[in-house]
């Protein structure tokens, strides 16, 4: 079988129902979907939090971020730090420990290479997923919260297949351009479907697999590919020769919004992008 083909078996396993994620992953969803749930109040999401030790950890971290501690009022216990989030954030949270761990189960023990490029591609997720934050507020003035969601889940094909690699040889031979034309995207869409990520997400992270940033940057999916074009980490399957239009824009995009530039944003924002970027490290 070619890459290709490859693709098209992993797609058609998890479209019917044959998800191969982690048993952490899996308690992972079950706390996102329970916090979505209206009947599900604050000591009830603490303790679904607490239950899961790598997310109680994350939440903490989180609130104590410069991007939610605005007040520097340092936070110790899981029921604060929930109250202080909201339950957006902390089913964004959930999501992340999903995706992270999707490339941490069985299918990467003992491959470094894929073990190398799951954490730099969790790396980039995580610098993604906090521009995106800052760059929903102060510049596309969408949702914050939802273009972190993004962030967190717009490489999950990805982190999938680097999950599978040990069922399919030769899945992470050569380059990765047939990852980027096809596969991540084939895989991503029903790989996403399973997470119930809502459609507005969806749309976007399509937004970001196949089209071209508007100027201005207005959408969800513009702050998406604004910021995986500006991350200090670039995603390892994407590279110079790519047709995505995020690759290398960092060392050239700049604009002005309102009466400030892009760059004077990202410099004023900089220890905000860092903490969150920092608290988002599963």
């Amino acid at each position: 079988m070619n890459k290709k083909e490859f693709f098209t078996a992993i797609a058609a396993d998890v479209s019917q129902g044959e998800l191969a994620f982690p048993t952490s992953a899996r308690v992972a969803m079950k706390v996102r979907q329970a916090l979505g749930d209206p009947g599900c109040h604050l000591d009830a999401a603490a303790k679904l939090v607490q239950a899961e030790p790598l997310l109680s950890a994350r939440v903490v971290a989180i609130a104590n971020s410069v991007a939610f501690n605005r007040s520097g009022r340092e936070i110790t216990d899981v029921r604060t730090s929930v109250a202080r989030l909201g339950f957006s954030t902390l089913r964004s949270l959930a999501a992340a420990l999903v995706t992270r761990q999707l490339a941490g189960g069985t299918g990467m023990k003992g491959n470094e290479a894929g073990e190398t490029l799951a954490a730099q591609l969790w790396e980039h997720t995580a610098c993604v997923a906090s521009l995106a934050h800052v760059l929903a507020r102060r510049v596309t003035k969408v949702d914050p919260d939802t273009a972190m969601f993004a962030g967190i889940v717009h490489e999950v094909g990805g982190f999938y297949l680097l999950s599978r690699a040990k069922e399919y040889p030769g899945l992470l031979d050569g380059d990765f351009d047939a990852w980027t034309e096809s596969g991540e995207a084939e895989v991503g869409r029903v790989v996403l479907k399973v997470l119930a990520v809502p459609e507005q997400v969806l749309d976007a992270i399509n937004y970001f697999w196949n089209g071209y940033m508007g100027m201005p940057a207005t959408s969800l999916g513009d702050t998406l590919l604004l910021a995986a074009g500006l991350s200090p980490v670039p995603s390892p399957l994407r590279t110079k020769g790519s047709d995505d239009p995020s690759v290398g824009m960092a060392a050239s995009i700049d604009m002005m919004i309102g009466e400030e530039s892009l760059s004077s944003i990202l410099e004023e924002s900089y220890e905000e992008v860092r903490s969150l970027t920092e608290a988002l490290k599963f």
